[in-house]
């Protein structure tokens, strides 16, 4: 769950790079906001972008707008991570004209050369991940991979170094997000329509040529560029979360250029923003409530609660406290309501993630907020420097480009119950975040994502029965969308978002074998 901002999207897997950071080494200097991608001034075209070729160097530290940090290790067994830029036109529509930079990163293929397949490209998700930060930041994982496919991803447009999208400044955002985005009576309501508004000219002023140019279909087409200037004639690749939905763009835009692929953490491509939000508010109840019985169910005892209910029933009643009493945080900030709120469900990703969420419920309850501060923090992109990656920015940039719904605060209300009984604790948050692009300078492509494809070769679809923010259905309905004998779904039966990373070998098997051999697993492989 971003900031309050169309709530389609799920967590990046960034935020999962700044948690463990963060928490593990109490704060870094990852994210740093306001750098030289937001600042990007689209070039002239010199020469045609499908002819270029890449120049690949030894990869920088990451940027600020990509979340700051060191450079990336060296390999395993040698070898180090490699940075380019790839030329793109800045609209699809006019490709003669402007050009923008787009960040790329890979690590080369490990396995001998007469068994490379090509390039493998990862898009983790958000909308408004660095690929080029996430990519090396998990790329132990897909060392299995790396044997036959040079390992690729990318910062999409508008994200990171690829002319990111820039909005308010590190004080500005710090001021926003301890706003109050669960309004109760009018006076808060008009505030947070404000605040929203003030946010949404901020990108206007700062980023006015790429606002209409960042949306997922523009973003699509960069990668049947980036997979003609790698030299590979099909476009293998791995979409997590909000990257299933970029993929089954692409897949509808360019079925016959599609190799083997991947979508794992699958986005509902039938669901307006509003329909997205609410399976959210469930799918973070579901996690909630599983939080709850893991807890209770140590042999320990759980500290924040004798049983499930007293669990929930604890922490509805600290955020109720918040909303006018927050408690010390980090530095000068406050831990609010909201903040509580976005911490809580950042934990929620990952089971990995749930001993942070008792600690910082445990220390709250002590008068605290340090920890789920952290959370929070991890969420919205800001380092324990103050600085911020550029990707909330990002996130609301593409999806208000993406999605054409515009919603007022009376049709907010109107669906307030329903949100409510879908999650106590989440659905007011969720439910108000549907504001995110009220008066969005740019209008929205579309209603929903179109992601027919008929023609396309299969795709591996992996849907998570425990996953919070893309609900298994998800999964079952990007496979109806697809078509006809493409997409083939496999049950992940687990906690978390997305199957992959989660530990479970039935699932890396088949992805393995599917990626490395073209071994489809069949179609309703169930894994647990």
């Amino acid at each position: 769950m971003p900031k309050p901002s169309s709530p389609r999207t799920a967590t990046l897997a960034t935020a999962a790079v700044l948690l463990s950071a963060s928490l593990t080494a109490c704060g870094n200097s990852e994210g740093a906001g306001g750098e030289s991608g937001g600042r990007h001034v689209p070039g002239r075209q010199q020469d045609n972008p499908w002819k270029q070729k890449l120049h690949w160097r030894d990869c920088p530290a990451p940027s600020e707008s990509e979340g700051g940090g060191p450079s990336p290790s060296p390999l395993p067994h040698g070898g180090t991570w490699q940075c380019t830029a790839m030329k793109a036109p800045l609209a699809w529509s006019d490709p003669e004209g402007d050009t923008i930079d787009l960040a790329l990163i890979r690590a080369k293929a490990s396995g001998p050369k007469d068994r490379r397949l090509g390039s493998l490209a990862f898009n983790f998700g958000g909308p408004g991940g660095s690929g080029v930060t996430t990519l090396p930041a998990f790329g132990s994982d897909y060392e299995k991979l790396r044997t036959r496919y040079d390992l690729v991803s990318f910062d999409p447009r508008g994200v990171g170094r690829s002319a990111g999208v820039r909005c308010e400044n590190d004080r500005q955002l710090d001021a926003y997000f301890q706003q109050d985005f669960t309004p109760e009576n009018g006076t808060e309501e008009s505030r947070l329509l404000r605040n929203t508004r003030a946010f949404n000219t901020a990108c206007e002023r700062n980023s006015r040529r790429l606002l209409p140019h960042v949306g997922t279909t523009n973003a699509a087409r960069d990668m049947d560029l980036m997979r003609h200037v790698l030299g590979d004639r099909k476009l293998n690749y791995f979409g997590i979360s909000y990257g299933t939905e970029l993929g089954g763009v692409y897949a509808h835009l360019f079925p016959k250029r599609l190799g083997r692929t991947v979508f794992d953490g699958v986005v509902d491509p039938t669901q307006t923003p509003a329909q997205s939000a609410l399976g959210q508010a469930r799918g973070f109840q579901l996690a909630l409530n599983n939080y709850a019985r893991n807890c209770v169910a140590k042999p320990g005892g759980c500290p924040v609660g004798d049983s499930e209910q007293e669990v929930e029933q604890r922490m509805a009643g600290l955020l109720r406290s918040l909303d006018t009493k927050p408690l010390p945080g980090i530095g000068g900030r406050r831990l609010t309501q909201t903040a509580a709120t976005n911490g809580i469900a950042q934990a929620l990703y990952s089971k990995d993630f749930w001993d942070y969420l008792t600690e910082g419920l445990e220390e709250a309850y002590d008068g605290n907020g340090t920890v789920l501060m952290m959370l929070s923090d991890s969420m919205n992109g800001r380092n324990q420097d103050g600085r911020y990656s550029n990707v909330q920015a990002a996130n609301v940039a593409i999806n208000c480009a993406d999605d054409r719904q515009r919603y007022t605060p009376a049709q907010v209300q109107q669906q307030l119950p329903a949100f409510r009984q879908a999650s106590p604790l989440f659905g007011d948050y969720l439910a108000w975040s549907m504001l995110s692009c009220t008066g969005w300078p740019v209008r929205g492509a579309a209603d929903r994502p179109d992601v027919h494809a008929p023609g396309a070769p299969p795709i591996l679809v992996i849907g998570n029965t425990g996953d919070p923010a893309t609900p298994y259905r998800g999964a079952q309905r990007m496979v109806q969308g697809l078509g006809d004998h493409v997409g083939v779904e496999l049950t992940y039966k687990g906690q978390g978002h997305g199957a992959y990373d989660s530990g479970s070998k039935c699932v890396r098997n088949a992805v393995n074998g599917y990626l490395l051999d073209g071994k489809m697993p069949p179609a309703g492989t169930v894994c647990s």
